[in-house]
């Protein structure tokens, strides 16, 4: 099966399109969301309701930090925009796009596989896992041999094998990466909605369960077009430009 990976939506209609779109002629047959489906863009009612839908049809969508944010109240390490843009956010949802986000499990497991939007050693606390150390902890913190990740914003693809040190791969967009026996394995397919690594091109991967196998991807998609509509929100200016600057 072609498992589909996708977080950090962050109300950006246009990059989510991109990206299913992509999935779809990837053969992609199921699919995750990771979290953070509001936050920094312009749409974020068509992107809850754009995930519910999806997990109505059988797909599986955890919560993230910014989706937390909007039903409890942002955090105190929230910086000042993010927190703008929290309360903005709230006032375009209504009550059913609110309770969609409310009851979003913090994780869930299917067989050998985790899903989480920020880690798996402590996942309502959101710690990035930016280093081999966290990888580490979020890797011995579950028995699963596959965890699966958002938060990051760049695609990061940790392993630990079952004897020796903990290593991490750069994996080049469109190439499969075996995932060896023997290892455990974290894999942050990087932001759809808002990456951050200089490349404006969304981002996901599809997972192979037979295999196993992972593929990242990047997406050309209208970043521009997407920039344009923060503007027109009334959002700060620097969300438009990370949009169009990949930062």
């Amino acid at each position: 099966m072609k498992v589909a990976l996708v977080t950090d939506l962050h109300a950006n209609r246009d990059a989510v399109e991109a990206v299913m779109a992509h999935a779809a002629s990837q053969g992609a047959q199921r699919y995750v969301f990771l979290g953070d489906f509001v936050g920094y863009g312009a749409e974020p009612g068509w992107v809850v309701d754009f995930v519910s839908d999806h997990v109505r049809h059988g797909a599986v969508a955890v919560m993230g930090n910014h989706d937390s944010a909007v039903v409890q109240g942002p955090t105190q390490t929230m910086v000042p925009q993010a927190r703008e843009v929290v309360a903005w956010t709230r006032a375009q949802l209504d009550d059913d796009q609110l309770d969609f986000l409310a009851r979003l499990p913090m994780s869930v497991t299917e067989g050998n596989r985790l899903y989480v939007h920020a880690n798996a050693f402590a996942p309502t606390q959101w710690a990035y896992v930016v280093s081999r150390l966290e990888a580490i902890r979020s890797l011995l913190a579950t028995e699963c041999l596959f965890t699966f990740c958002g938060h990051v914003h760049e695609p990061r693809l940790f392993h630990l094998p079952d004897s020796g040190e903990a290593g991490e791969l750069s994996p080049a967009p469109g190439s499969p990466v075996p995932l060896s026996a023997g290892h455990r394995w974290l894999i942050i397919p990087g932001a759809t909605g808002q990456p951050r690594d200089g490349n404006p091109a969304a981002c996901y991967a599809i997972f192979e369960t037979e295999g196993p196998a992972v593929t990242f991807h990047r997406v050309a998609y209208d970043h521009e077009a997407a920039a344009a509509k923060i503007r027109a929100a009334g959002l700060p200016e620097r969300l438009a430009d990370r949009l169009v600057d990949g930062e």
